[in-house]
């Protein structure tokens, strides 16, 4: 079986697309009081995503090379840049769909993943600094998200502060202190070489359970919706493209002038990759019944997300130049 999970999680640019594409297929032939049912099975799922990730995540990088240069721009980007661009194109693109909005929003305000640093490795980027990122973005996000979103849609979106601000600490803080936890037991049981070699690879792989079965149920809540308006699949993808577009243009170019090549492709990753899994939760636990269009937006941005973080990996020898052992 882990190994079958191991393969899967070496190629999600297929996986995430079947899996909606399942979901899509479920959500039209079940009976719709079944599938609404599923929104149930949306928070034990994603902390079946976050949970691995803090396992696995060794705390102690936060101290080893900490750039704090490249770590600021990373988070300006991130909160300061980003999410105002995702603002405007919500208004431009869905001006009377204001829950729209909030998809393409709540998708750029959870930065970094467990992908963040998988994608920089590949990239012969700067993993340590990947990681420190990682860690960073991912709680600045879960503490800013709440505020942006009741600052920015406060006035046309129905927001229950205290209900977003809840479902974060359900979402992300209770499985971080809970992987954290666990990884100390299991370093203590087991020995580092072991937990390293042996345990630690089995982590990743139950984490893209998670992601993939979030995808799945998000889609099968909105198929029939889909099924009777198809082109607002197109009308989701143009905004979609433009931001991650303009987020890959902004970091690629801040970091071939400020940045080496290692930071430099950490800086990409570290901002154009986001936790969608845990914006998928909130848009569905925290919005009710009009927080699915929100995740409809959302859902679709991890075909856009990882499609493109593979495309990107091929394009970076072009644009940072090959890396050292190979200059």
């Amino acid at each position: 079986m882990w190994n079958f999970l191991f393969k899967i999680n070496k190629n999600l640019v297929i996986a995430i697309p079947v899996m909606m594409m399942a979901g899509f297929i479920v959500g039209l032939v079940v009976d719709p009081a079944i599938t609404r049912k599923f929104k149930n099975l949306i928070v034990p799922l994603t902390f079946l995503m976050v949970y691995p990730m803090m396992v696995t995540l060794n705390i102690k990088h936060l101290k080893q090379g900490l750039n704090v240069k490249l770590q600021a721009t990373t988070q300006f980007i991130n909160f300061g840049v980003i999410p105002f661009i995702a603002y405007l194109i919500g208004l431009m693109f869905f001006p009377d769909q204001p829950y729209m909005g909030l998809g393409i929003l709540l998708a750029s305000l959870l930065p970094t993943s467990g992908m963040t640093i998988s994608w920089t490795g590949f990239a012969k980027g700067n993993v340590a600094a990947a990681i420190n990122m990682t860690v960073i973005g991912l709680i600045a996000g879960s503490l800013a998200t709440p505020l942006y979103v009741n600052w920015l849609l406060g006035a046309k979106v129905q927001v229950e502060f205290m209900k977003v601000a809840q479902q974060v600490m359900i979402i992300v803080f209770i499985p971080m202190v809970a992987g954290y936890f666990s990884r100390q037991y299991l370093l203590k049981r087991y020995g580092m070489e072991q937990f390293k070699h042996r345990i630690a690879p089995r982590f990743p792989a139950s984490s893209t359970v998670g992601v993939l079965s979030v995808v799945f149920v998000a889609m099968a809540l909105k198929s029939n919706d889909i099924m009777s308006n198809p082109s607002i699949l197109l009308s989701i993808f143009i905004p979609l493209l433009i931001l991650y577009g303009l987020n890959y243009l902004i970091a690629t170019l801040v970091g071939l002038k400020f940045f080496n090549r290692g930071d430099g492709i950490a800086l990409v990753y570290g901002t154009v990759m986001r936790n969608l899994a845990i914006a998928l939760a909130i848009s569905i636990n925290a919005f009710g019944e009009a927080g699915t269009n929100a995740a409809l937006v959302v859902a679709l941005s991890f075909i856009i997300q990882v499609q493109s973080a593979a495309w990107y990996v091929k394009l970076t020898g072009k644009v940072f130049g090959p890396p050292p052992e190979q200059g």
